[in-house]
């Protein structure tokens, strides 16, 4: 049963902006359950900041409609929306504390001194943080300054969080643990969090839906797990996960599946996804993810491994290792580069130089008609 606009916290309806003559954001239309986690994933220049800054209220839709809980906020501006921002530099207030930085608000809005002192040191209980409220800002550690901008926004209890790559200036290792606390924390407030990123790690990871934009429009949303295993067009499949690419021409093709030549002149079966047609001569790209390939030594037959859609030969030509779960690099007898993950044990590994045979399902085959990519 469709939900009603109640159970939404947001809703954008052909929601577009022009500067000049550059369309920036276009027709693009979506509603966030109350309560979830929601990533705006895309490349740099997508238009996703756009998209987060017209939800602010910092810029004025060129077209279209948005609704907060229900309610129009075309022309509100941003100090009377409910919705808060935590930005990629944090922005917290060097000459104040930790108290006075979460207090911030609510002195402005007018709350009373004890109300604020109950309000605060509520917000750092669930933080995590209840000890560090007399604690200077540069005394704090690069999470730790994570969750108070979070606490300063979550404080005024408001309907939709905006989060604009705020995990961009951290090193690898924090960013890491910052993603499971991220999702904790939304859990802990139970508040919708809008997430505007490029890493698709940290949207796979915390999300509960992700919207694929590209090009100023949202290419596909679904749950990682759908973005991931059933892309429903090349950019997402491209763009979300690695894949191994192959142009070239259908030979045989219906609604089930078919037989693709590369342009290296090699033959590949391939499945189609729900409501998708390929026939006879179009031109496609297809994708196969790594982790879909097993590589095995060659026989000395060179006979297709039994039970397989697909088969291609090649010789290792680098391993990159990454512990249990690692990739090998192999050069096919067509010149092309193919990358397969293997598990490495240390006892009989693959190594560069050995011949191989690279086999996969036509399952595990993605195919995209040209005319489907951005």
């Amino acid at each position: 049963m469709k939900q009603t606009s109640e159970t939404y916290d947001l809703e954008c309806f052909d929601l577009a902006k022009n500067f000049g003559p550059v369309r920036a954001v276009k027709d693009v239309s979506f509603e966030i359950p109350s309560g979830s986690f929601f990533s705006i994933l895309g490349p740099s220049g997508c238009g996703k900041t756009t998209l987060m800054r017209m939800i602010a209220g910092f810029e004025d839709p060129t077209a279209g409609e948005i609704k907060i809980k229900g309610k129009s906020v075309l022309g509100v501006p941003p100090n009377r929306r409910n919705v808060k921002m935590v930005f990629q530099h944090l922005a917290l207030f060097p000459m104040m504390n930790v108290y006075e930085n979460i207090a911030y608000g609510l002195r402005c809005a007018g709350f009373d001194k004890d109300h604020i002192n109950r309000k605060v040191h509520d917000v750092l209980e669930r933080i995590a943080l209840p000890d560090v409220a007399e604690r200077e800002i540069h005394q704090l550690s690069g999470g730790q300054k994570q969750r108070i901008a979070i606490a300063r926004c979550m404080v005024l209890d408001p309907d939709v969080l905006l989060l604009d790559e705020p995990l961009g200036a951290l090193d690898l290792k924090l960013r890491e643990a910052m993603k499971i606390e991220l999702k904790l924390l939304q859990h802990q407030f139970n508040t919708t969090f809008i997430y505007i990123t490029h890493d698709q790690s940290e949207a796979l990871v915390m999300s509960d839906n992700v919207a694929i934009m590209n090009q100023g429009k949202f290419e596909q949303i679904g749950t990682p797990q759908d973005l991931y295993h059933r892309p429903q067009t090349a950019f997402v499949a491209s763009f979300v996960g690695d894949s191994n690419r192959w142009s070239g021409t259908v030979r045989s093709g219906d609604k089930t599946g078919g037989k693709v030549e590369t342009d290296q002149g090699l033959m590949m079966s391939f499945s189609t996804g729900k409501g998708q047609t390929i026939r006879d001569g179009d031109k496609v790209d297809i994708f196969v993810r790594p982790e879909f390939i097993k590589t095995v030594r060659r026989t000395k037959s060179k006979a297709k491994t039994a039970g397989t859609d697909n088969q291609m030969d090649g010789t290792i030509d680098s391993l990159l290792f990454n512990g249990a779960n690692s990739r090998v690099l192999v050069r096919t007898e067509s010149g092309e580069l193919v990358e397969s993950d293997v598990v490495l044990t240390g006892d009989n590994d693959l190594k560069p130089g050995e011949e191989v045979s690279m086999v996969w399902s036509s399952r595990q085959a993605m195919c995209f008609s040209r005319g489907e990519q951005a």
